[in-house]
């Protein structure tokens, strides 16, 4: 299964919730998002940049095979504190952005068995929940950010895709 890339109308729409007692394909959805993340290769992955408009998100901040799989993931919590780093996306192959995001979040969902999660997640981890969050509601990181350098980030992105990278790449 390919990666969807910007500027793909379904990377803008918002994901529907999932009931994970209801729904027995997660898994195999999970299974699948999994194999898309590592074979970019990345950290983690929504489930519509694979074309699939439901709020699942799998991510394994290792990259050593524990993925962690949530559905109807939400920050309820976000630190006062904020730290801009560079953030790639599997969705703009070739390039890096530096975003400002809080460096501490508490994540709630409900994981494939359909038991509530509850995640205090600080400083890489916090980011990509924020990342993945995101994506289910039609957000990229271009959105997140500020205009003189999401116009070079476009720019950028051009010229990467015109040099042929593919999802995964962070620069040309």
């Amino acid at each position: 299964m390919e990666v969807l890339t910007h500027p793909n109308a379904v990377l803008r729409q918002k994901a529907e919730a999932v009931d994970p007692v209801a729904e027995k394909d997660l898994t195999e959805l999970c299974r699948t998002m999994a194999h898309a993340m590592y074979d970019a290769p990345g950290i983690g992955l929504a489930a519509p940049q694979i074309g699939v408009l439901k709020r699942v998100i799998v991510y394994d901040l290792e990259g050593e095979g524990r993925v962690i799989a949530l559905c109807n993931p939400r920050i309820v919590e976000s630190g006062d504190v904020l730290e801009t780093d560079d953030e790639g996306c599997l969705s703009l192959p070739g390039i890096s952005i530096p975003i400002e995001r809080p460096s501490t979040v508490v994540c709630e969902a409900v994981s494939l068995s359909g038991k509530p999660v509850r995640i205090d997640a600080e400083g890489l981890h916090a980011r990509v929940l924020q990342h993945e969050i995101d994506h289910l509601d039609g957000i990229i990181i271009l959105d997140r950010a500020k205009p003189e350098e999401r116009k070079t980030a476009l720019q950028r992105y051009r010229e990467a895709q015109a040099a042929g990278a593919k999802p995964g790449a962070t620069s040309i």
